[in-house]
């Protein structure tokens, strides 16, 4: 059972950054690049804080 002070309701989930639109175990969708960074996973000599320095965003894929 989590700590319910821990601020973390949901361990077995993966961190999402800012960028991400979704989950990425959600159907329909998918990795792609950050636009904040364009890919690099820096702003400057920092950390993207969209992507968390991944250089990737988690996002829904249209289709129909």
């Amino acid at each position: 059972m989590s700590d319910p002070t821990s601020g973390d309701a949901h361990p077995h989930k993966p961190k999402l950054n800012p960028g991400d639109q979704v989950d990425p175990d959600t159907p329909g969708a998918g990795e792609n690049v950050c636009r904040e960074c364009q890919g690099t996973g820096k702003l400057g000599d920092k950390e993207c804080p969209m992507c968390g320095g991944t250089g990737t965003v988690i996002e829904e894929i249209g289709g129909g």
